[in-house]
C-alpha cells in the first residue's frame, strides 16, 4: 500500500487529477444529450453505434493535429463545441436532434485527445496520469445517464460544461513546461525486437477485444440502477489502477496477472454482482498499458497513439451492434480464448524489463 500511495505522489501526478474532472463532465454532457434525445425512440440501438464512430474514430486525426500544432488548445475547442451542442438542443436552435449530437461528439474527441496530450506528455514516462484521466469517463456515463432521467434543469448541465475552461487553463500549466519532442521519450515499455508496425497492429488488437469483452461479459445480475452504478464506478476505478499499480511493480506483471486472473471472476460471476465485479475491475486494467505500449513507439505523436486506442474500441464495439452471442458456452469460449490471445500477445510486445519493473 505504501509503494501504490507514493505512485500517487509522483511529480506532475495533477494533471490527471484535473483531466479526471474534464473528462467526467464531457461525458456527463454528452450522455445527458444523447439519453434525452433518445429515450425510447426506435433508434435505440442505432444512436449509440453513430456516437461511438463519431466520438471514437475522429480522434486519430485531431490526435495527430494536435501533435503536428500543440498552440493550438484541442481542449478549449472542445469546450465550446460541447457548449454550442448543449444550446442548440436546448434552445431547438437546429433541425433534427442528431444535429447536436455530431457537433457534441466532435467536442468529445478534442477534448479526449487534449487530455492525452497533456497527461502523456508531462507524466515523465509514467501510466498514472493518463489512467486517472481516463478513468473519469466511466464515472461521467453513468452520471449523464442517470441525470438525463430527473428533472434537472439544462442550466445546471451547461454550467458543468462551463466550470471545465479554468481546469483545461490550468492543465496546460503541465504541457507548457514539456519539450515538445522529448516529453515522452521516457515511455519505453515496447520490445524493441519486434517492428514497430507490428506493434501498433497487436496493441491495437488487444484494445478491439477489450472493446468487445466489454459489451460480451455475462453480467445477468446487472437489473437494477444501483448494480448498473456499480459497474460503471468499478469499470472507472479498474482503469486507474491499472496505470497506478503498472508504476508500482511493473507493466508486464499488472498486464499479464490482472488479464488471467479476471477470467475465473468474469465467468462465474455471471450471477454474483460481487464476483462479477472483481472480474471487471481486473479486466479494465489494461486500458493505460496498450496505451503506453502505443507511445512508446510514436514517441513524437501520442496524440495519434491516442487516436488508435480509441479507433480500435470502436472496432471491438462494431459486432455488438449488429449480432449478440446468445449462447452461453460459446460466449464463455470466446471470453477464455480471447483472454488467452491477449495475454500471449502482452507478453510478447512489452519488454522483459519495463521501466518500473
Amino acid at each position: 500500500m505504501k509503494k501504490i500511495v507514493n505512485t500517487l505522489k509522483e511529480k506532475n501526478i495533477g494533471s490527471g487529477y484535473l483531466y479526471f474532472y474534464i473528462h467526467f463532465v464531457t461525458e456527463i454532457i454528452c450522455f445527458f444529450v444523447m439519453s434525452s434525445i433518445i429515450g425510447d425512440s426506435v433508434f435505440l440501438w442505432l444512436a449509440p453505434f453513430i456516437y461511438d464512430a463519431l466520438a471514437f474514430v475522429p480522434q486519430a486525426l485531431i490526435g495527430y493535429i494536435s501533435d503536428k500544432y500543440p498552440k493550438i488548445n484541442i481542449g478549449i475547442i472542445g469546450t465550446i463545441l460541447l457548449t454550442i451542442g448543449l444550446l442548440t438542443f436546448f434552445l431547438n436552435l437546429l433541425p433534427g436532434d442528431y444535429t447536436e449530437i455530431i457537433i457534441m461528439c466532435i467536442g468529445n474527441c478534442c477534448i479526449h485527445v487534449n487530455g492525452a496530450e497533456v497527461t502523456l506528455r508531462s507524466s515523465n514516462g509514467k501510466l498514472s496520469h493518463s489512467a486517472i484521466f481516463v478513468s473519469g469517463g466511466s464515472f461521467g456515463v453513468i452520471t449523464g445517464k442517470l441525470l438525463a432521467k430527473s428533472a434537472i434543469s439544462f442550466w445546471i448541465i451547461g454550467i458543468f460544461g462551463l466550470t471545465m475552461i479554468p481546469f483545461i487553463l490550468l492543465a496546460e500549466y503541465y504541457r507548457k513546461g514539456c519539450n515538445e519532442k522529448e516529453s515522452c521519450k521516457n515511455f519505453n515499455y515496447h520490445n524493441g525486437k519486434i517492428k514497430p508496425g507490428i506493434i501498433i497492429f497487436l496493441a491495437t488488437l488487444i484494445v478491439i477485444v477489450r472493446g468487445y469483452m466489454g459489451y460480451g461479459i455475462p453480467t445477468s445480475w446487472n437489473k437494477t440502477t444501483f448494480q448498473t452504478i456499480m459497474l460503471f464506478c468499478t469499470m472507472g476505478l479498474g482503469k486507474a489502477l491499472g496505470g497506478i499499480l503498472s508504476d508500482t511493480f511493473g507493466m508486464k506483471k499488472v498486464a499479464i496477472v490482472s488479464m488471467v486472473l479476471s477470467l475465473p471472476f468474469l465467468l462465474i460471476g455471471d450471477t454474483y454482482m460481487l464476483i462479477s465485479l472483481i472480474g471487471v475491475l481486473l479486466f479494465s486494467m489494461t486500458m493505460s498499458i496498450t496505451l503506453a505500449i502505443l507511445v512508446s513507439v510514436l514517441k513524437e505523436s501520442p496524440g495519434l497513439a491516442f487516436g488508435y486506442t480509441t479507433i480500435g474500441l470502436f472496432l471491438g464495439t462494431v459486432p455488438i451492434f449488429f449480432f449478440k452471442i446468445t449462447d452461453k458456452l460459446i460466449n464463455y469460449s470466446m471470453i477464455i480464448l480471447l483472454t488467452i490471445m491477449c495475454v500471449i500477445i502482452a507478453s510478447v510486445i512489452i519488454r522483459k524489463s519495463d521501466n518500473h519493473g
